[in-house]
């Protein structure tokens, strides 16, 4: 399992509302980031808040300059969904995931104990 290399296939993949806010992360931005609140309607994320329309791809996401690069600009701040991605190799494998390597493929739950060691600083802890 390779690190995230910033290709921004999972950002751009699940922007066009494929992902969630909790109710905390709502009340979050409300309070505190009202810029990214802008862009909540109705429980709804990465929403245009002049036309109410669904974003086709996050206002948060760049593209580097001159590189094949993403960066985000609310990454402290990003829903719990971004944070936790990716969560399953099948999930990798559909969204065509840059960190996977042939034998994380091959040895499919070998690589799942991989990227849950990768992942284990941003997901939340098991109980």
């Amino acid at each position: 399992m390779k690190g995230c290399n910033q290709c921004g296939k999972c950002c751009i993949n699940y922007s066009n509302g494929g992902l969630s806010a909790s109710e905390d992360e709502i009340e979050f931005w409300s309070e505190f980031r009202p810029d990214i609140y802008r862009y909540v309607r109705d429980g709804a994320i990465w929403v245009n808040p002049d036309t109410g329309e669904q974003l086709t791809l996050c206002p948060w996401l760049n593209k580097l300059p001159n590189q094949n690069k993403y960066s985000c600009d609310i990454y402290e701040a990003r829903p719990d969904d971004c944070k936790y991605y990716p969560v399953t190799i099948e999930q990798m494998v559909k969204d065509e995931c840059e960190m996977l390597e042939p034998h994380d493929i091959a040895r499919p739950r070998q690589g799942q104990r991989a990227l849950d060691r990768v992942m284990a600083d941003s997901r939340p802890a098991c109980k």
